[in-house]
């Protein structure tokens, strides 16, 4: 099922970047392994996925043993502060950094072992009360803030779009943030050049490459619909 899976993705992904005229090697798929087992991901690892997101720590660490060195963990869901050190250097991006405090805090631990994070600034482009996240507005501060640390490196923007019925109704929030990044990079702020724009899920992802979209998390449409330990 997974390899299929797969297969079906990667066409729609093709055909999405042929609709926008952008090159495929522009855009990575993120295969979301949350809640997954790891015969499911050596699956698709078989099917030549290296990149896998998880949305929990102990996930990345309960899972990374099993796998290569070449394949690139990435953090998407919510970081809180007091887990930072677990990841240090075991992850190839960190996606959701929602607020300065997590930036600093991000910035002590890579320092501690002499590494530089690649982060992604998560905005809440469609502000929902229920999604963490900058609003839009409070964006280009804290990439001020965080471009001044010296073991962070500020790559793009992430969001995380409404659940809807009709995905064309996302190509609104996926526009709007790539119109924040184009807006921020053109205020030439100093280590501020981001390229990076994660953003579309397994119901809305060939929207988002058509808006820019350059990471896509996709999840159910790899591996099935979640499973949730009881």
């Amino acid at each position: 099922m997974v390899t299929e899976n797969l297969k079906t993705v990667e066409s729609n992904i093709v055909r999405a970047c042929e609709r926008s005229g952008r090159n495929r090697a522009d855009v990575t798929l993120i295969a979301v392994s949350k809640t997954k087992p790891v015969e499911q991901m050596e699956e698709a690892m078989a099917a030549g996925m290296r990149t896998f997101g998880e949305n929990k720590v102990q996930e990345i660490i309960k899972k990374q043993p099993y796998f290569p060195d070449d394949v690139d963990w990435h953090m998407i869901g919510h970081l809180q502060r007091n887990k930072v050190r677990q990841i240090a250097g075991k992850v190839a991006m960190i996606h959701s950094v929602d607020s300065l405090r997590l930036a600093e805090q991000i910035q002590k631990e890579y320092e501690a072992i002499g590494k530089v994070a690649k982060i992604l600034i998560e905005v809440n482009i469609a502000r929902e009360e229920t999604k963490f996240g900058l609003m839009p507005e409070e964006t280009e501060a804290v990439i001020r803030e965080a471009a001044k640390m010296g073991n962070i490196e500020v790559r793009g923007l992430m969001t995380i779009a409404p659940y809807v019925e009709d995905p064309q109704e996302n190509r609104v929030h996926f526009c709007n943030l790539r119109k924040l990044l184009v807006d921020i990079n053109s205020k030439n702020i100093d280590n501020v050049n981001m390229t990076e724009l994660s953003m579309g899920m397994t119901g809305d992802y060939e929207i988002a490459i058509e808006e820019g979209a350059t990471f896509v998390r996709v999840g159910t449409g790899i591996f099935g619909s979640r499973q949730y330990a009881k």
